[in-house]
């Protein structure tokens, strides 16, 4: 529930003032809560940069390119992000994907200009938006920013709180545009409610309409589903990755879940430390990892040390490829547990269950096999007459196994 803040009504309080006690509820700092909405205006040659597109609807944005070039980030002697070049295509949905610190909240608020960047570029459609002599202030951006706690008015209703992003309308327009908005997000029937009154996905979708409403050409999402439980979370992710492709803006999403990845995203930035360690589809991620960082992120692995000799690591379980791997150079070999197959004792790797753990429609086992300091984990729907203590056959499916440089991690 959010917590309490200003009780005046809009009329008694200015837009600016308002969005000021938005901005010192999220702690997040800067001028977040005025990216909400704006339209860049190049009054030098009459231009107007249309970041939100034609507005009025609540329909299809048109999408700009965001890109980073070159951007380090410096907070004192903490330096949150070291040249990272990245770029968005118009329509993309990219998700930033790392551990906490790594620098992917740093990079979504110099998208939204809530910060500037010590060194490097931010382009919108290609235009230099952080060059300090000509800096665009983040609600001339044409960005809409979902905060990872919501950041609903508790004063305004639901549909007080979606209006709050438009400009620029009529009357009747803005009520128009703002209902469209949640009826697309399915709250039409809660406008008049107020947030307490509401579930963490209703908030959440709120917060999402009041985003989308004036249809803007990029739009950013701060950890939008860390806050929801797990059943209610993959609904609403669901939903909000259907609005995503039907608005069509370019979106930034920033997550260390790498599930809300792979299932929302076009393409996964993977980061650590203030860089981008991998850029890919979510397969590309899983399948080919860059190194084992990038594989321990996207599975729980049982890990075997080894010595690379002749393209290959020797294992208690076998031979597998090394590729790339100079010999006598200490190796990791990573046995996914859906690589690991149960068979009938008698094969020629023995193990024997350590452990059982019914989980629905998959067991998770553990299965100790001669030679190996840890048993290996398995998941996979086991015959209910394997038990703890049951002697199984083991076979490993090879093209399923990875193999790094110890080095790599």
């Amino acid at each position: 529930m959010p917590s309490s803040g200003p009780t005046r009504t809009l009329s008694a309080i200015s837009s600016r003032r308002l969005t000021r006690a938005a901005r010192r509820r999220t702690g997040l700092g800067g001028r977040i809560g005025r990216t909400l909405d704006g339209i860049l205006t190049e009054k030098a040659n009459t231009v107007r940069w249309l970041g939100w597109g034609r507005r009025g609807t609540a329909g299809a944005a048109i999408p700009m390119a965001l890109g980073f070039e070159g951007v380090t980030q410096r907070f004192g002697e903490v330096t949150a992000l070291s040249e990272v070049t990245l770029a968005v295509k118009p329509g993309e949905i990219v998700a930033l994907l790392g551990h906490s610190g790594c620098g992917k909240s740093t990079l979504l608020r110099l998208a939204a200009g809530v910060e500037r960047p010590s060194e490097g570029r931010v382009l919108l459609d290609g235009r230099d938006v952080s060059d300090p002599g000509r800096f665009v202030e983040p609600e001339e951006r044409g960005v809409g920013l979902v905060f990872q706690d919501y950041a609903l008015f508790p004063h305004l209703t639901v549909a007080e709180n979606v209006r709050f992003g438009l400009r620029g309308l009529n009357h009747a327009s803005t009520e128009a545009t703002a209902m469209r908005a949640l009826d697309r997000v399915g709250l039409a029937g809660l406008a008049e409610s107020y947030p307490h009154m509401l579930s963490g996905g209703e908030q959440q979708r709120v917060a999402l309409a009041r985003a989308v409403a004036p249809r803007p050409g990029v739009l950013l999402m701060d950890e939008p589903f860390s806050n929801l439980d797990r059943r209610l979370r993959d609904a609403v992710r669901d939903e909000t990755a259907a609005l995503l492709r039907e608005t069509g803006a370019t979106s930034i999403i920033v997550t260390h879940d790498p599930e809300d990845a792979m299932r929302i995203a076009d393409r996964i930035v993977l980061m650590r430390a203030g860089r981008i360690v991998q850029s890919g589809t979510g397969e590309e991620l899983y399948r080919r990892p860059a190194g084992l960082f990038a594989a321990r992120f996207f599975c729980d692995f049982t890990e075997i040390a080894g010595r690379a000799r002749g393209g290959q690591v020797d294992t208690p379980l076998g031979r597998f490829r090394a590729p790339g791997l100079a010999d006598g150079a200490e190796a990791v070999v990573c046995i996914r547990p859906h690589a690991v197959r149960i068979v009938p004792k008698g094969y020629h790797l023995q193990g024997r269950i350590a452990a059982r753990r019914f989980l629905g429609e998959v067991d998770h086992a553990l299965v100790a096999v001669e030679g190996l300091d840890v048993p290996l984990a398995v998941r996979l729907a086991l015959p209910p007459h394997l038990r703890e203590g049951s002697d199984v056959g083991v076979d490993i499916a090879a093209d399923e196994v990875l193999v790094f440089a110890a080095a790599d991690t």
